[in-house]
């Protein structure tokens, strides 16, 4: 199956250089390749790509804005958006998490990193490296922030998951440090996700760093 790719950034040789990069994978296709916020909402919504490559700060509309147009609460058929950060943009990163970004990629991160964000995000999966997610929402959060508390409390099986999902583990990762099967993590997730009203881990290891479930 090709994953189905649209790039949005308004430097051309940013989006020159990441579409060389996934076109050269035989999994992976560009369909748009696209310079400011407006047209990458209308492309995104005439072509329906797999993944959507959204740089943080465009003209017409930023990231944030884009996201929350093609992924953020209410949208029906969400898509799969990462956000290309230059890592010091922290409060456009954090609104981009909410209006439902599923990864974060830094633009120096270079192509095996950048194959792997679009690869997980096809997925359904968040890219969740140490080095850039976990990085990433460690910075992200402020303890003045806070995060509310879930109706449900979360079992202690489940905090097990979210301290893990929140340091980086992949799906398969958790499974083998609790010992369990792949779809009974998947099944912790689905009830993490209702419990706390989010929409992926990312935004499970967002509420893990805030609510200092995580320190």
């Amino acid at each position: 199956m090709t994953i189905r790719v649209l790039i949005a950034d308004d430097q051309q040789l940013v989006r020159t250089g990441f579409q060389m990069i996934l076109d050269a994978q035989p999994d992976m296709e560009v369909v748009a390749a696209v310079a400011d916020g407006a047209e990458a909402v209308s492309e995104a919504r005439r072509l329906r790509p797999d993944v959507c490559l959204l740089d943080i700060r465009m003209p017409m509309l930023d990231g944030l804005e884009v996201t929350r147009a093609l992924a953020g609460p209410g949208v029906e058929n969400p898509m799969r958006v990462v956000i290309v950060t230059t890592f010091d943009l922290d409060e456009y990163v954090y609104g981009a998490l909410r209006a439902g970004a599923i990864g974060f990629l830094l633009k120096d991160s270079g192509p095996t990193l950048l194959i792997e964000a679009v690869r997980a995000a096809a997925g359904g999966e968040a890219l969740v490296s140490p080095s850039v997610t976990v990085r990433l929402l460690r910075h992200l959060s402020r303890p003045e922030r806070g995060a509310p508390s879930p109706d449900e409390p979360l079992t202690e099986r489940e905090l097990d998951v979210v301290r893990l999902v929140a340091r980086g583990r992949t799906n398969q990762e958790v499974a083998g440090e609790l010992f369990v099967s792949l779809s009974t993590v998947k099944t912790h997730l689905g009830s993490i996700q209702a419990k706390l009203g989010v929409r992926n881990r990312v935004e499970i290891a967002a509420w893990a760093w805030e609510s200092g479930v995580v320190r």
